[in-house]
């Protein structure tokens, strides 16, 4: 029996709203033309004019930080029953195969297809309190995913097969992480971190253009020279080698709609050297003369405590400017014990 099918198939546009909070506070200074290089050798030049900046430490919350971000609301794609047209039926002979029924076929093709789509999210404890992701999600192939930690909200993207390997600097010893895309699918997958109470982390995080960059001196170093750990140098441990210092982690894809990116300074509890930390954003024409928001967190044996970050930048005047926040981490401490 010859059949005509037409099948019509709707497909939902998802729409997202993220929003940022507020956030921080003391020592900001404006240092110009500094460039973010690894190489770059600080000058002794004085700006042509410090312009007045306005930072603050924001509201506080322990131990254990989250990450709100707005309702996400969505539109699930539906598939409607196929429609069928009805062709005469030819005569049969005592040859003929029993035709199959065009109903039954489509059921178990929309059975397999939700099979196919089962999402998992599996964590792995391992060595410096790290946390190894692997996402599986194969109908959600290269699309934005959130993953939340301790406090840290950072973004990620699938591969074009629906894959995601990540590891997560661990900031709480439960060791739990959500992946939410924004179709409304959350996953949840936890493994402790029993080695989480040796460490102790520093992180600054912000979404799109507002971008921070978290500095580490230590043992008194000079901006790039030994001992400064940044971007430019993180100083990754390397496998089954001690740590001797610190060494920083930068989290996120920053090729995401609505990117949300973070940098982590890992640094052990009992070093004795030590370390100045700075944050920095630079004045360029995407973040002049407005105000620049973002979070900071501080992990110590696994307490967090994380408060908002916000400074406000100079008129696009000062294009290629750099500020400085001085030493945040006393002020996170003052505000955590009040």
């Amino acid at each position: 029996m010859e059949m005509k099918r037409k099948l019509a198939m709707v497909v939902a546009t998802v729409a997202v709203a993220f929003g940022a909070g507020h956030v921080m506070q003391n020592g900001l200074s404006v240092q110009k033309g500094r460039v973010a290089s690894a190489k770059a050798v600080p000058t002794s030049t004085a700006p042509k004019q410090i312009v007045p900046l306005a930072a603050g430490l924001g509201s506080t919350s322990a131990p254990a930080a989250t990450v709100i971000e707005p309702a996400v609301s969505a539109q699930v794609p539906t598939l409607p029953p196929a429609a069928f047209a009805p062709t005469p039926e030819p005569t049969k002979t005592a040859s003929a195969p029993e035709p199959v029924a065009p109903e039954a076929e489509t059921t178990e093709k929309l059975a397999d297809t939700g099979d196919a789509c089962a999402a998992s999210l599996d964590v792995i404890a391992t060595d410096q309190a790290m946390l190894d992701l692997t996402l599986i999600a194969p109908c959600h192939q290269s699309e934005r995913v959130v993953l939340r930690h301790g406090g840290l909200a950072v973004t990620g993207v699938t591969s074009s097969s629906g894959m995601l390997f990540v590891s997560l600097p661990g900031m709480d010893p439960a060791g739990e992480v959500m992946a939410l895309f924004s179709d409304g699918l959350s996953l949840k997958a936890a493994e402790a971190l029993p080695d989480m109470g040796l460490y102790r982390r520093f992180a600054v995080q912000w979404m799109a253009e507002d971008a921070f960059a978290l500095n580490a001196f230590e043992n008194g170093a000079v901006y790039g020279g030994e001992g400064h750990i940044w971007a430019e140098n993180p100083q990754r441990p390397l496998p089954n080698i001690p740590i001797k210092g610190g060494y920083l982690t930068r989290l996120g894809d920053s090729a995401a709609a609505l990117p949300m990116l973070a940098e982590v300074y890992t640094y052990p509890m009992d070093l004795t050297a030590p370390v100045d930390l700075t944050v920095e954003a630079s004045v360029t024409a995407a973040t002049c003369d407005r105000e620049l928001l973002g979070e900071v967190l501080l992990s110590e044996g696994g307490t967090v405590v994380k408060t908002d970050l916000t400074m406000a930048t100079p008129t696009c005047d000062a294009i290629g400017d750099v500020l400085v926040l001085n030493n945040p981490l006393p002020d996170l401490k003052l505000a955590a014990a009040n």
